[in-house]
């Protein structure tokens, strides 16, 4: 009961506090005009209010003060969540260069792992675990301190990662906070099932109910017509808070990666498509798989709907599967939409 309510107070806070958002974004022009941005990806139509991502931190920052103790590791994740609207508010005004927005994904990655948060394991699908923190480095710095090398390195490449994966699953009204609300939901459940790090299970299944709460409650502003956009702010914090639920409660990162197939192939392969035709896999372009349902002639809604629905069987299927298992869904995911991709582009040539 206590999680129904923690995800019913998040949805009406970032509902509320996304009105006020809506009305300052336009009042100090952040917003995103064909016009004067030029940008490959888009493909909303008129001054669309940007910024998203802070009214969805604001009601998460609430949320976690209500319902959550606070422990070293949640002060590191809203601190560090904190950073990251800053650098999506900055980039959302000024367009900062995509390498710098890398190096500082990597930099705040790093922070919150400074806090506590790391992956001493991972499960492995053929069974049992394959342990991360055998390697240790020690140094006296204002006290002993331990660093878990392979275990923090492996947490800061797959928190860089979804950062962007996730981020890069946004081009379309509604397709984000719909996927991520329904990933952080299904992790929620998922989380009752193993301890968690320093802090207890029942914390952990907050969080994930108000990570889902405060993106399902930006939702209705944000489906087709949008009249806000996530931004980058909203889109990298999207990753960055299901990249930390799926440390948070060990194993998690394979099922992360099948509820969140779709966005992670297209990440994959956008980087390949990218390098293959001499380009910088950090600049933005038109290529990602929403993209292509749209020249399938596919209307913003139903590719939205359709993000959302893919998330709720994988979702579903993950309450059941075991490790070999989720490893041959994806597989088999994978090679689906691999030879789906494969198609429209055979469509493409033959239409020209």
């Amino acid at each position: 009961m206590l999680n129904v309510l923690v995800f019913i107070i998040a949805s009406l806070l970032s509902y509320l506090f996304t009105i006020p958002a809506i009305y300052f974004a336009k009042k100090f022009h952040l917003v995103t005009d064909k016009k004067r941005r030029v940008h490959p990806a888009h493909t909303h139509e008129g001054l669309i209010p940007r910024g998203g991502g802070v009214p969805i931190y604001l009601a998460l920052l609430v949320s976690t003060f209500l319902f959550l103790p606070l422990s070293k590791i949640v002060l590191g994740i809203l601190i560090s969540s904190f950073m990251l609207i800053l650098v999506g508010i900055l980039d959302d005004y000024f367009d900062v260069s995509p390498y710098l927005r890398f190096f500082l994904n990597v930099v705040i990655s790093a922070l919150v792992i400074g806090f506590g948060l790391g992956i001493p394991y991972i499960s492995n699908p053929f069974g049992g675990v394959i342990r991360l923190d055998q390697w240790k480095l020690s140094f006296d710095l204002f006290g002993n301190h331990s660093v878990l090398v392979l275990a923090d390195i492996l947490a800061i490449i797959w928190l860089t990662w979804i950062m962007n994966m996730v981020n890069w699953s946004k081009g379309v009204d509604g397709q984000l906070p719909g996927f991520v609300a329904i990933t952080a939901f299904f992790l929620g459940l998922l989380s009752q099932r193993f301890t968690a790090h320093d802090i207890s299970v029942q914390t952990v299944t907050l969080f994930s109910f108000i990570v889902s709460g405060v993106f399902f409650g930006f939702l209705p502003f944000n489906f087709f017509p949008q009249k806000i956009m996530p931004g980058y702010g909203g889109g990298a914090l999207a990753g960055f808070l299901l990249g930390i639920l799926s440390i948070l409660s060990f194993g998690k990162i394979g099922t992360a990666i099948l509820i969140l197939a779709i966005p992670t192939i297209d990440g994959v392969y956008t980087i390949i498509r990218r390098i293959k035709n001499k380009r910088s896999p950090f600049r933005a372009d038109w290529g990602h798989f929403h993209h292509k349902l749209l020249e399938l002639g596919w209307g913003k809604r139903r590719i939205a709907v359709f993000y959302w629905s893919v998330s709720i069987i994988l979702g579903i299927a993950a309450l059941f599967l075991k490790g070999i298992e989720k490893l041959t869904a994806f597989v088999t995911l994978a090679i689906v939409l691999l030879v789906f991709i494969l198609l429209i582009e055979n469509v493409k040539r033959v239409r020209r």
